[in-house]
């Protein structure tokens, strides 16, 4: 049975001798897997391994079997919620509380190359303010490394993108749970979410750099955005980041106004803002990094077929070479068709 790294659970045993890309045995045969293993395993850029049937694990697994990185990933969340909450009654929250919960977790995936799999992973039909939080950080932080950040700035700015929402805990939840469409003065004291922010994390004795990146994660290069309308030489290079990071994982999710929208659709959408609006440089760090990472992966395009894409076309980004059952579908050629859902 193969298996994903992401999708490995702990207490699932290895079948076969793990070995790495340049022929090192990493881990024997027979291996349980925990959130070591696991960790080791990402390191050594080891995507997929075999394991024994699961259902042969069951009655010796029990409930550590089916823990895994979705339960890493739900108790990162359910900390945040702890944080939202406190700082929605006390004003201020735990900053010891953010670092035990993100450090571990940025820990096991800092090898973890394949970021397509970690969002599908992270993909779910109903995402609140507390997954969003998550996406937004654990994306900032791959950014950062891939800009060339050190390990303890690519830290500071995933926790700048965990906590850049934290000010919507001070907008009444009549706003935030509304299905409807907001009114004026409702969109209004939403929009203040970023100097509710601002103010939350200086009162919790964060530092001044992850506060202005809560302040500042809607503003736009070109002054389009709020609350200051500021322009691109006025924004920290950290906003920058978490900005890009907001933006994509925002477009993922589907609105009242917006249909959930594929990975590669948003990505598209995202280059197209890197021309004045988004950062540059930061838009073409996700593009580079993302787009290989879709090879390989399973896809519906917008015709209803299944397919694996097979290839990236260098001269268009965003229309790769599918392999359809026996044929093919080059999508630079069949300009009608595009990528609607990937999957892992």
């Amino acid at each position: 049975m193969k298996v994903h790294v992401t999708d490995l659970k702990h207490g699932d045993c290895l079948l076969t001798d793990t070995f790495n890309g340049v022929g090192l045995h990493v881990l024997p045969k027979g291996t349980c897997v925990q959130r070591e293993e696991i960790s080791i395993l990402i390191r050594h850029k080891i995507h997929y391994v075999d394991i024994e049937p699961r259902s042969l694990l069951q009655g010796s697994g029990g409930e550590e079997a089916d823990h895994g990185l979705h339960d890493d990933f739900d108790h990162a969340i359910l900390n945040y919620e702890t944080i939202f909450l406190e700082a929605l009654t006390q004003g201020s929250f735990s900053g010891a509380m953010v670092d035990e919960t993100l450090k571990p977790l940025l820990e096991t995936l800092s090898g973890q190359k394949d970021v397509v799999a970690l969002l599908l992973l992270l993909d779910r039909d109903d995402i609140d303010t507390y997954h969003h939080s998550l996406q937004v950080g654990l994306l900032s932080y791959y950014l950062a490394a891939w800009l060339g950040y050190s390990k303890e700035e690519r830290y500071e700015i995933s926790r700048a993108g965990y906590l850049h929402d934290i000010g919507k805990s001070q907008v009444p939840l009549s706003i935030l749970n509304k299905q409807g469409l907001l009114t004026n003065a409702e969109q209004d004291e939403l929009a203040r979410h970023t100097t509710y922010g601002y103010d939350l994390i200086r009162g919790s004795k964060l530092d001044e750099v992850t506060a202005l990146v809560a302040l500042q994660h809607h503003e736009y290069e070109d002054g389009s955005g709020y609350p200051h309308g500021l322009l691109k030489q006025e924004l920290h290079p950290y906003t920058q980041i978490v900005t890009v990071a907001n933006i994509y994982m925002s477009l993922t999710t589907s609105t009242l106004n917006r249909p959930k929208q594929g990975l590669v659709t948003v990505l598209r959408k995202v280059h197209e803002m890197g021309f004045g609006k988004l950062n540059e440089t930061v838009v073409q760090a996700l593009t580079g990094h993302l787009l290989p990472s879709f090879v390989g992966k399973n896809v519906q395009l917008s015709n209803g077929e299944i397919g694996k894409i097979i290839m990236n076309n260098p001269l268009d980004l965003f229309k790769p070479l599918v392999k359809v059952d026996d044929g093919f579908r080059d999508l630079s050629r069949e300009r009608s068709l595009s990528v609607d859902e990937v999957f892992n």
